[in-house]
């Protein structure tokens, strides 16, 4: 059947915030030329939320209210991501880290808990290796920041492994925009039916959602540049200290979990790695329970 058209204005950040029990407002800051967009509700103890490709802030819509219940949470767009703005350059993750310091220090908070999925958790532990006097603790949800074993990741698959095709497919520069223009509700398609197992997790409207905000080059252009960086973002862990905040990782028994088992123990001092059963890549919307519940334990 074809797909019942929707107002835009039923997927505006607006909207959509207002939408979540807990309060949740839809707001921008302008910090040093870089506008970035995020969504606050709740009380407590600082809590920023951090997204991944090639989603926005509203995947953390069904862990928020929960989340709020007993934290200021902001849920931020990243530099190029969603409504926050799209320059020419600043992808690499400690620039990414810099602008979430910078959005803090504008709303008076001196520090947070920084939990951060896919390119989100990449820059969740760049933050808490640049700023650790802004760190409570960090959490990394299927991810762990680049490292020199990522430029071994094969080219051809190999039998029985997942092959991450777009790793190489956003480092092209130009040509995706001109592919995915228009069409990116395709590509999001077929990475939430290879990535989450089930396939439901993620519904129409969320898609729809994600497809708005990455239809335009711009947009495809500075979510591609999140995987341009890397070669950067992983000559800058080499200068960087374990980190001594308390560090979660959870990996989705379908994803990364083993990976984040070989990983996580060299990025930190006090760190513990948990497998969400049944769950794929996207943890926070499809096992929203398991990640509230663990996160509720880790933060306190």
């Amino acid at each position: 059947m074809p797909e019942t058209p929707l107002d835009d204005t039923a997927l505006d950040d607006a909207a959509l915030a207002a939408s979540l029990d807990g309060g949740f407002t839809s707001r921008h800051a302008e910090l040093d030329g870089v506008r970035l967009h995020y969504v606050e509700g709740g009380s407590g103890e600082p809590l920023v939320l951090l997204g991944g490709w090639p989603q926005t802030w509203w995947q953390w819509r069904k862990v928020l209210p929960a989340l709020a219940a007993r934290h200021r949470v902001i849920a931020v767009d990243l530099r190029g991501m969603g409504g926050s703005g799209k320059p020419a350059d600043g992808y690499d993750k400690k620039t990414l880290a810099g602008d979430v310091r910078r959005l803090l220090g504008r709303l008076g908070i001196e520090s947070a808990h920084v939990v951060g999925h896919d390119i989100g958790a990449m820059v969740a532990y760049a933050f808490a290796a640049n700023h650790p006097e802004a760190t409570r603790k960090i959490a990394l949800l299927d991810v762990s920041h680049p490292e020199p074993r990522w430029a071994e990741l094969p080219l051809i698959p190999r039998e029985g492994a997942f092959h991450l095709w777009w790793f190489a497919f956003n480092q092209v520069e130009g040509l995706p925009e001109q592919l995915l223009a228009g069409r990116s509700r395709l590509l999001l398609d077929w990475l939430f039916g290879a990535m989450a197992p089930g396939g439901d997790a993620i519904d129409d409207h969320a898609r729809r959602v994600y497809a708005r905000a990455y239809d335009e080059p711009d947009a495809i252009r500075a979510g591609n540049a999140w995987y341009r960086a890397f070669p950067q973002d992983i000559a800058d862990l080499a200068g960087y200290a374990p980190v001594t905040a308390p560090i979660l990782a959870l990996g989705g028994e379908h994803s990364n979990y083993e990976r984040l088992v070989t990983a996580v123990p060299e990025l930190g001092t006090d760190t513990r790695v948990v497998r969400v059963d049944g769950a794929g890549h996207y943890l926070p919307e499809e096992r929203p329970e398991a990640v509230v519940e663990e996160l509720t334990r880790f933060l306190g």
